[in-house]
């Protein structure tokens, strides 16, 4: 199933997308896709609902914006350096254990909302990751169990300003964290629609040129290791995502550098995740 929500920014409703690729309404169900409705198995509650109810949901207009597909997440845990080339592209060694930073759940936006350029930013940056929405309450899992506590998958544009991230001393947060900063959608497909989450090509473009190509089984820490690993050193809750990583072709890596700037635009997409479009503009 894909969940979707719909509507003005802060007013946005739960959706799905059918098999026949209709946006329907679901809000009749009343519940938001949030930390609640995971936790007491919402997607299973859902489908059950809709067996009754679907034929009396309304379509939603193709003009309608979407917003990210699941209400504001506890956190969003993301794993640096995850692909070897981008290490590499970075000037840094592959990591021997997952390297882990927070980006803040206010950098959240639409899969189609402008990603804004923040104040004083001469280096804002693009990632395409494969994020993964938590379906329970995760802690010390197990890797041979770890999947249990998938709920689905989400294409996430890693943000980053990177002299933020890499030149004002501290943590890489500082540089993930700004409005706008994190896009997600334009759908979540549930873990059931995705055979294999560790075999997907994964791309991003920058005004039609392809600037990012690859696949995830290129992931030095695959799914299942990642989800065991952050649930030793924090409790993951329902509707947590961790955002994989990104692979090789950041503006970081190029030569020269190259950055945002207003006017750009980024299409990007993951198999079974959709492709979202961003316009880039300035903070005023």
């Amino acid at each position: 199933m894909k969940l979707i929500r719909f509507g003005n920014t802060g007013e946005e409703k739960p959706g799905i997308i059918n098999k026949n690729g209709q946006r329907l309404d679901v809000s009749k169900f009343g519940e938001d896709y949030n930390e609640a409705f995971f936790e007491k198995d919402g997607i299973k509650r859902l489908i059950t609902w809709l067996s009754k109810n679907i034929d009396n949901c309304p379509r939603i207009s193709e003009n309608e914006r979407l917003g990210a597909p699941i209400c504001r997440p506890s956190k969003i845990v993301c794993v640096g350096l995850n692909y070897a080339k981008h290490a590499q592209e970075s000037g840094a060694q592959v990591p021997s254990e997952p390297v882990l930073f927070f980006k803040s759940t206010t950098a959240i936006c639409g899969p189609y909302d402008d990603v804004i350029i923040p104040k004083g930013s001469q280096k804002t940056d693009w990632e395409v990751e494969l994020a993964v929405v938590i379906g329970k309450k995760a802690s010390y899992v197990e890797e041979e169990n770890a999947m249990d506590f998938v709920a689905g998958y989400v294409l996430h544009n890693d943000i980053s300003e990177r002299e933020f991230q890499l030149e004002r001393q501290g943590q890489w947060v500082k540089g993930k964290s700004n409005d706008t900063f994190a896009p997600l959608g334009p759908w979540l497909t549930t873990r059931d629609e995705i055979s294999d989450p560790n075999n997907l090509n994964l791309w991003l473009k920058l005004n039609g040129k392809t600037m990012q190509e690859s696949n995830t089984s290129d992931m030095v820490f695959k799914i299942p290791e990642l989800v065991s690993y952050i649930s030793q050193f924090m409790t993951l809750l329902p509707g947590d995502i961790i955002s994989t990583g990104t692979p090789f072709g950041v503006g970081l890596g190029l030569n020269p550098q190259k950055y945002l700037v207003e006017g750009d635009v980024m299409e990007l997409g993951v198999d079974g995740l959709g492709v979202a479009k961003q316009n880039v503009i300035k903070y005023t």
